[in-house]
């Protein structure tokens, strides 16, 4: 291997602690969590992400598993020149998530398909809430079809087709389909500090069933 190869592998295996610090925090996962998923100690994947660990392989594998992301992502690997996107869907609670992009840092970008919710069983109060969630970053969401009810804060709305909401994740957020068909939107996510250009002011709705 020449001096140029050299300088440039160090580099590539320099950037995968920061890389993996960074996916792990805009997903939202804690290490303890990833280190459950993945069987992985805590103390390696601390060193992992500082750098005081050399990734191999038998230790990213498990890795882009538990993320979800190719393999090449978790290195960095140089673009091939193809343009098309072909990162695999996913399903997570009940939802089916496209991711549309390849970076793992900065914006992210999914097309979500969102069933309809499940009818209440007879005599009950109706189908529970999901329990709204906070963590950092800054969050876009474009209804293509479908109507998504969101609950922001003290807000609650329901987005149909064509209509959009940008909103900083630290606030309580949860969202649901509010209709009796499939639901489908792009959102876009970012670490904290990251914005939209656009900004989208959603207009008053009728409050879905509960």
């Amino acid at each position: 291997m020449s001096n140029d190869e050299e300088s440039e592998l160090a580099e590539v295996l320099t950037a995968v602690g920061p890389r993996l610090r960074e996916l792990r925090r805009t997903r939202g996962t804690t290490l303890a969590q990833l280190s459950e998923a993945t069987g992985i100690s805590l103390s390696t994947l601390s060193r992992l992400e500082s750098g005081q660990r050399k990734p191999t392989l038998e230790l990213l594998l498990p890795l882009a598993k538990a993320h979800r992301v190719a393999l090449d992502e978790l290195v960095g690997a140089p673009e091939t020149g193809d343009p098309r996107v072909r990162a695999k869907p996913f399903v997570r609670d009940g939802r089916t998530h496209v991711p549309l992009t390849r970076s793992v840092g900065g914006l992210r970008a999914f097309k979500t398909i969102m069933p309809p919710a499940p009818e209440p069983a007879p005599g009950s109060a109706g189908v529970p809430l999901p329990e709204p969630r906070v963590h950092e970053g800054y969050e876009w969401l474009y209804v293509l079809s479908g109507r998504l009810r969101l609950l922001l804060g003290e807000h609650d709305l329901v987005l149909t087709a064509g209509e959009a909401a940008e909103f900083d994740t630290r606030t309580p957020h949860a969202f649901f389909n509010a209709g009796p068909q499939p639901v489908e939107f792009l959102s876009l996510f970012g670490p904290q500090g990251e914005r939209m250009h656009l900004r989208a002011r959603p207009t008053p709705a009728t409050e879905g069933p509960r």
